[in-house]
């Protein structure tokens, strides 16, 4: 049996054991992610059903009710697969109250959130939280830094800027907008003008590798085949910023990113300025935490952070990475465990799996 399809199968098999320990645990937050089904009853069921268990060899797993239909199975009626789950109706709700939030000129109260979905401001404070790991105020916080990050791309002023995102002080704008654009807002607005940025060019397995870092941290690392076009890169993010190239000290900073990516097991012990929305970063979290050696499919990571529907969602916050290898969606693959894309190579991608040992 040739190796892919032998690693194939593995990770298929691998997928349905953690399906049928869903459905052993009666876990609701499966009840979204997939419907399994009976031959011996010719049923099927969403993992929360309480029925009497079935017998393992009679079980099958399907990524929709639709599926399973079309496999010849009827729906269960006592746990109706085929119906909206509970959790998917939360689901609704919580995506109306964030389109609320988004929507709002002003920052809408937790009274007034819960009273346009329907709930009780405390269920809804709790509902909210479990949904979208965020509290409903840390949402729109959230929303609210990236309205400010497009208020000051656009042509106007900082004080502007302040009150079209939705801040009500001009203390807290500038408050927040140290802690999330690593700069101050005139010099975000200018392109990074008046902000140093210290880099450097390297050359590792993968190619030539540039680190820059701002005074909160490391900013970007970039792998690719031109020097020039990553420098580049580097300029068109902060067009108009002080960028100090060729720094000793710094070069030594490169150096231990470079044998980071080398041997990835070992960490990185540097800190990093991580720039992103409220979702991108639980994502980046999320695949911080996955093992050197091992994988994870885009699905596993948005069933981990309680978000099962969000399977794209995960994706574009790969896609977003601007620090490779140290933030690992080199480690995210397809459900059926071949490689997708990668913002720096496919190849790459490959690479650095093999390196860390993983089974592709």
């Amino acid at each position: 049996m040739a190796t892919g399809l032998k690693n194939k199968i593995e990770k298929s098999y691998l997928i349905d054991q953690e399906r049928w320990e869903a459905v052993i645990h009666r876990d609701k937050n499966a009840d979204d992610a997939f419907v399994y089904s009976v031959k011996t009853t010719g049923v099927y069921c969403r993992p929360s059903c309480p029925g009497r268990l079935a017998r393992r060899e009679n079980v099958a797993f399907h990524l929709t009710p639709k599926d399973a239909e079309r496999a010849g199975f009827r729906a269960c009626k006592r746990c109706k697969p085929n119906d909206p789950s509970a959790h998917g109706e939360q689901a609704a709700m919580v995506a109306k109250a964030c389109k609320l939030i988004v929507d709002a000129e002003e920052p809408l109260s937790l009274d007034a959130l819960a009273e346009a979905i329907g709930m009780s401001p405390w269920h809804f404070h709790r509902v909210f939280k479990s949904m979208t790991g965020l509290t409903p105020k840390a949402y729109a916080n959230a929303h609210r830094a990236k309205r400010m990050q497009e208020e000051l791309s656009r042509r106007g002023t900082v004080t502007s800027a302040i009150y079209n995102s939705g801040f009500n002080s001009n203390g807290r704008f500038y408050a927040e907008s140290n802690k999330r654009l690593g700069m101050k807002p005139t010099e975000f607005k200018a392109g990074g003008e008046g902000a140093t940025i210290r880099f450097a060019v390297g050359e590792c397995s993968l190619g030539s590798i540039l680190v820059a870092a701002s005074h909160l941290g490391i900013c970007l690392i970039a792998i690719g085949n031109d020097p020039n076009t990553l420098v580049k890169e580097l300029q068109d993010r902060f067009p108009n910023a002080e960028l100090i190239g060729g720094d000793k000290r710094f070069e030594r900073i490169v150096a231990r990113v470079v044998a980071f990516v080398e041997n990835p097991s070992a960490g990185l012990e540097l800190p990093l300025h991580v720039q992103g929305t409220a979702f991108q970063q639980r994502v980046w979290k999320a695949l911080c935490e996955i093992p050197c050696g091992t994988t994870c499919s885009y699905s596993e990571v948005a069933q981990k952070l309680g978000q099962p529907n969000a399977t794209r969602a995960v994706a574009g916050a790969c896609a977003a990475n601007t620090l490779a290898v140290a933030i690992p969606c080199h480690r995210v693959v397809r459900t059926d465990g071949s490689l997708s894309g990668y913002r720096w190579g496919i190849e790459r991608k490959e690479k650095l799996l093999h390196v860390e040992g993983a089974r592709i």
